[in-house]
């Protein structure tokens, strides 16, 4: 932040002294019609400033300006970079005209009232006020914005069709705490514009805006009016707009409403690049169309455009496709937006529900999220106290995926996110490491919506004009740009979809690798447990019921081994086909890495600027040498050559990879799909023969059990009836028979404990589509 320049002690003029007076304006005072920024002067979309006369050095006590150095230009005022003739720090200073003092005098004090009453990050400080030396005019020396205004940035090419996302939202914050100040304050500015919010670099290299031109301004409680006219046609309120623009007598009164309007404009033109509403022709061509847009616009309707001579309105209720913002915030901005372009004060908000709203947007966290289903990525907006259930129902609103078929992956991880637990619990995302939204329901990707920008672009005139080149340039130089924008969203796309398939294979083959473990320990339980030096034994007795359904059970526990032997088999192949497509995937990736096409559409772009510049720069000047008129029209040429190539990279080394990749992922998302319900089955059907084996094994124990007690009965029934005379001892067939069972109830019964261990397991893999799986 600049250091407040002090000003050397010394008598003050009268007129400044003029600023301990009381505002004394009445609400009938207007403004002189000739106040009006000047068409010829201030263009729908920029500025362009008439050559200084009579350049030369200018100063006052303190402060030293070049008229070179000219900043803006209105009608009242002229804006220049001045130093501080000690330090040598940079300001700006607003140096006013003859046509100034035309004004009633409390108009004329007025800005100077209102910038000492302000005091805010957001709003361009008043450091002093000092006179020239010779003309003695009046100068308001004022922070120095190094970075232009907020219309100069969308002036550049880069933001033809609006701004970043991330940029949107700082201009976004720092013009509703500038305008929040100014209401605590009971100030009205009546000229908020592009033009009029200056924007400089931040200490950590961020972008600060910054209302300022307060000429137009004066104090006004929320419910007083006002008749006097001030601001810029394509900004102004359609009451207004009747009376200053088409001059139109009428004796409507203005509220602090107006301002709204006004910002309203001003935030569509920073999300889209252009101006809300455009008759054909443009509005300052065609002012009578340009009224009948403001005034008939529909509710609700946010753009009202006129595409031919005469031809019919066409209204818009959402930003155009070409608008840079996620779906997620322009779901949130144009409400906003619909609600204070309306034409009936009794519909339009006031500004303490634009405040609410705005701060409600800018309160929000957001959670990137690369849904699979759709291939596009999205930014869900939502508080950080909400719960985890209102992310679901947010996700569900942009990609229409149902909360109980979503699943999210992160980092190569399954997020198992409980509803009823805070939003905070979402792993902190960015837009290159979004959460990968898997649905469970199988769909078929569309993949991203966009307009090809090769529809943006006009060509040159044969003839050479400078200030039609200029344009065309322009226009060409922009759609480049939204080439370059689109690249990168395409290949970022292309990134997302192989990094979020390849994690979703990873925890496919993770739960192939369970699964086969769990199968692979019953088969070997069973296969331990049915050995036939188990049984021999039990085939020696003498015919038994019992012994028939041991024989059954036996034959069921080997058709049980045989189907998880299948099983096991199912779940081996469908690894290596996970192998497989793991590799391709991979293989995929690596591709896009060393993609090109982006630093190609770039040197073209770097070669296009240069051109673009050139022609900037020679649109000030009346007319050009032959020479110069031939290098001119040779860079028509290259400029158009260079175009085209920028183009054929975009389309064919962009567009076509994408859509190839869009196929290729939609078979592998199909694949996926398909696998997964393999798995399931599979698992499904482990699991039942888990069961059957538990129940088998429980029903073989429970004989074998009996059994053994049978024979140690008839052991101990032998003992008594024998004579005492003779020694005798167990047959040693018996007593190993008595032991085998034993030993193969205690082996039953931990078999089937550990099936049963198994069984849980399995079920856990198997669990149906609305509970967390892998």
């Amino acid at each position: 932040m600049p250091r407040a320049p002090t000003s050397l002690p010394g008598p003050q003029p009268r007129w400044a002294q003029l600023l301990d007076l009381p505002q004394t304006e009445s609400t009938t005072d207007s403004r002189p019609a000739a106040s009006l920024p000047d068409p010829r002067l201030l263009g729908a979309r920029g500025q362009k400033w008439p050559a200084s006369q009579g350049q030369e050095m200018q100063s006052t006590v303190n402060y030293l300006w070049h008229t070179d150095d000219l900043l803006g230009q209105g009608a009242t005022a002229s804006v220049y970079k001045a130093r501080n003739k000690k330090s040598g720090e940079l300001v700006a200073v607003k140096v006013f005209n003859t046509a100034s003092y035309l004004r009633p005098l409390e108009v004329q004090v007025r800005e100077f009232e209102v910038l000492r009453k302000l005091n805010h990050q957001n709003i361009v400080k008043l450091f002093a006020v000092e006179e020239t030396g010779a003309g003695r005019q009046k100068v308001l020396v004022m922070e120095y914005c190094s970075s232009g205004s907020l219309l100069s940035v969308l002036e550049s090419p880069e933001n033809a069709f609006g701004l970043p996302e991330e940029e949107f939202l700082v201009v976004l914050r720092c013009v509703v705490a500038g305008m929040n100040h100014l209401r605590e304050n009971g100030i009205v500015h009546r000229d908020i514009k592009p033009g009029n919010i200056m924007r400089l670099m931040g200490e950590e290299g961020q972008s600060i805006y910054k209302l300022t031109d307060f000429g137009a301004a004066r104090e006004l409680d929320d419910d007083e009016k006002f008749v006097s006219l001030y601001g810029t046609e394509e900004y102004l309120h359609p009451d207004m707009y009747e009376r200053a623009v088409l001059r139109k007598p009428q004796q409507k009164t203005f509220g602090v409403s107006v301002d709204l309007w006004s910002i309203g404009v001003t935030l569509y033109h920073a999300a889209t690049g252009s101006l809300p509403f455009v008759p054909f022709g443009g509005p300052r061509r065609n002012k009578e169309m340009m009224y009948r847009i403001i005034t008939e616009k529909p509710s609700g309707a946010i753009a009202g455009t006129q595409r031919q001579e005469n031809g019919p309105l066409e209204w818009s209720y959402s930003l155009p496709i070409t608008c840079r913002l996620s779906m997620g915030l322009q779901s949130q901005l144009v409400p906003i937006l619909a609600n204070i372009l309306e034409v009936e004060q009794a519909k339009c908000w006031g500004f303490d529900q634009f405040f609410a709203e705005t701060s409600d947007i800018l309160q929000r966290v957001v959670v990137h999220v690369f849904s699979l289903s759709q291939a596009v990525l999205h930014h869900v907006y939502i508080h950080a106290h909400n719960t985890i259930a209102i992310f679901l129902d947010a996700v569900y609103e942009q990609t229409r995926v149902a909360p109980q078929h979503q699943k999210f992956l992160f980092e190569g991880h399954l997020c198992v996110l409980e509803p009823s637990l805070s939003a905070q619990h979402i792993a902190h995302t960015t837009a290159s490491h979004p959460l990968a939204l898997f649905s469970t329901a199988s769909e078929t990707p569309k993949g991203l919506a966009f307009r090809d920008p090769a529809q943006d672009i006009p060509k040159f005139f044969p003839k050479v004009d400078l200030q039609a080149d200029y344009t065309t340039a322009k226009s060409v130089l922009g759609a480049g740009y939204q080439a370059l924008w689109l690249a990168q969203t395409l290949l970022a796309g292309q990134e997302f979809m192989f990094r979020g398939l390849h994690w979703c294979v990873e925890m496919l083959q993770a739960t192939c690798r369970r699964t086969l473990e769990v199968t692979r320990m019953a088969l070997l339980f069973l296969s331990s447990s049915l050995g036939t030096e188990r049984f021999s034994s039990v085939a020696g007795m003498p015919e038994m019921q019992e012994l028939k359904r041991v024989t059954e059970l036996r034959s069921k526990l080997r058709a049980l081994a045989e189907a998880l032997s299948r099983c096991s088999y199912s779940i081996t192949e469908t690894q290596m086909s996970l192998s497989n497509l793991s590799s391709e995937l991979v293989k995929n990736r690596d591709q896009v890495h060393a993609d090109r096409s982006i630093q190609q559409i770039q040197c073209c772009l770097d070669k296009m600027n240069l051109i673009y510049k050139q022609f900037k720069k020679s649109r000030m000047r009346p007319g050009l040498g032959y020479n110069e008129e031939q290098i001119h029209k040779l860079d028509k040429v290259n400029f158009s050559h260079l175009a085209k190539r920028l183009l054929k990279v975009f389309q064919e080394k962009c567009v076509q990879k994408y859509q190839t990749s869009l196929v290729t992922h939609g078979r592998w998302m199909r694949k996926v799909h398909e696998t997964r319900n393999h798995l399931r089955t599979v698992g499904c059907s482990v699991a039942a023969y888990n069961t059957e084996a538990q129940g088998a094994q429980e029903s073989l124990s429970k004989i074998l059990d009996w059994l053994c007690h049978q024979l140690l009965q008839d052991r101990t029934k032998d003992a008594q009836v024998s004579p005492p005379p003779t020694a005798t001892y167990p047959s040693p067939a018996l007593t190993d028979l008595v032991l085998h069972m034993q030993e193969l109830c205690k082996e039953m019964k931990l078999l089937a404990f550990d099936l049963q261990d198994n069984n849980r397991i399995i079920e856990g893999l198997s669990r149906p589509p609305s509970a967390p799986d892998s």
